[in-house]
């Protein structure tokens, strides 16, 4: 997740001054050689407080560790024992915060989501729900195998349209979840869009429209290796990454959103030890799952021109809507104008006002690099948003907020999502700029 923005915008000083943190980090935060003991242990969360600048909540990042959240002078993050040894070098007091309920001891022989979780899905229990929405509305929604995860489960795509047998003109949105592990909510973000779409066309004359003058794809788990992982003790792992080995380490994964390729591992957002929480991977794109979305998101230009024009990414938690850039605290940055900027931002506060959530740039405290949205926009100059769902603590659930939350928080998002659906011709409208951006397409 990102945080919660509770100070002044990083500047320029401050992002050098993490760089040099970073440096002497990566040097001694060395992973244990191929061959050697794999002990399993999981991450915890931990409170870190008494951080005072921006740059001193940056530094947490540079260990390796994830910041999931950021209130006033505290932040909390997650982080195994090598990266809780190098927060501690940094001074400020650390506390381990209690686990989740679903991640005590599971029974034995017990797989899957714990109790008090039991309505999310897993991979194979999504699949078939949507397998199920397939065969019931044939007309307006079909699945697409994109590729293969690296354990060789299926990346979907699906295409929700009037009739989506065939090409449509107008614009086109995507829906990404579950690019993090422990992020189950968001593969019921995809789910409630799917049944939405699918149950009210016809009859919810809003949905009407928008499916017969636009085209939607939805990826519903971009994660499936290790979403199952974190699940398949029956008990949570706090996983986040993906499960791809690391040539040379016995440390498992590569978080998928700081792989890909714009901006990849340029700026002291991601880490280089294939033990961080925020490994970014020997290279750009280099996890079949990222590689799959970018080569289906480049197969969606056509004539030369991208007919995706807006995503929204789903993570928890923090309750958020963030835009681009992720790697600079420019808030333009290169390749946006101002009124690119302007729009982002029009579009993403009006949303944040429908659900509650806290709008910003994505690198208003710290950066982060290879993130989606930064590639989406810089690459493909897609009007790319992340939205981090329920809750706004740690303390009210964290990754695990239990599965009464579900019909809750996925509906709390629908009129966002419409909002972006309705602007997706024109994103510049938000801005009194149509007649200069949008009279050809």
């Amino acid at each position: 997740m990102r945080p919660r923005p509770r100070g002044v915008r990083t500047t320029v000083l401050a992002a050098a001054l993490t760089l040099a943190l970073a440096a002497p980090f990566a040097a001694r935060a060395q992973d244990p050689p191929a061959g050697a003991a794999d002990t399993g242990e999981r991450p915890h969360q931990y409170e870190v407080s008494g951080l005072a600048t921006p740059a001193a909540r940056t530094a947490l990042a540079a260990t390796g560790a994830s910041v999931d959240e950021v209130h006033g002078r505290t932040a909390v993050v997650t982080a195994d024992r090598r990266q809780l040894a190098l927060l501690r070098t940094l001074g400020h007091p650390v506390t381990r915060l209690p686990d989740p309920p679903g991640a005590a001891a599971a029974a034995p022989g017990a797989t899957g989501f714990p109790a008090g979780y039991t309505k999310y899905h897993t991979y194979a229990q999504a699949m078939s729900a949507i397998d199920a929405l397939v065969a019931r509305y044939p007309s307006l929604l079909t699945k697409t195998v994109i590729g293969k995860s690296h354990e060789g489960r299926d990346l979907i795509a699906l295409k929700l349209s009037g009739n989506a047998a065939r090409d449509k003109t107008g614009p086109e949105v995507l829906f990404t979840a579950h690019q993090h592990a422990r992020e189950h909510l968001t593969v019921e973000m995809a789910l409630y869009l799917l049944t939405e779409f699918t149950g009210k066309y016809g009859t919810d004359p809003r949905i009407t429209e928008l499916l017969d003058s636009r085209e939607i794809w939805v990826i519903p788990d971009l994660n499936p290796d290790g979403g199952a992982y974190d699940i398949a003790s029956g008990a949570f792992r706090n996983w986040r990454k993906n499960r791809q080995p690391n040539a040379g380490s016995t440390a498992v994964g590569t978080d998928l959103n700081r792989n890909w390729e714009y901006e990849w591992g340029c700026c002291g957002g991601s880490s280089g030890s294939p033990s961080g929480e925020t490994y970014r991977g020997p290279a750009a794109a280099s996890s079949p799952e990222v590689r799959a979305v970018e080569n289906f998101v480049r197969s969606r230009v056509v004539g030369g021109k991208q007919q995706i024009t807006a995503a929204i990414d789903f993570h928890t938690y923090g309750e958020l809507v963030l835009w681009p850039f992720g790697f600079t605290n420019d808030p333009t940055g290169p390749g946006m104008t101002r009124d690119d900027h302007d729009a982002f931002a029009a579009v993403g506060r009006k949303m944040a006002a429908s659900n509650g959530y806290t709008p910003e740039q994505s690198s208003e405290l710290y950066l982060t690099d290879g993130s989606i949205d930064d590639w989406l926009w810089g690459d493909q100059k897609i009007f790319a948003y992340t939205f981090e769902m329920y809750p706004s603590s740690s303390g009210a659930g964290g990754f695990y907020p239990k599965d009464t939350v579900i019909p809750r928080e996925t509906a709390r998002n629908r009129e966002a999502v419409l909002q972006l659906l309705e602007n997706a011709d024109c994103m510049y409208r938000s801005i009194g700029k149509e007649g200069t951006y949008c009279t050809t397409r």
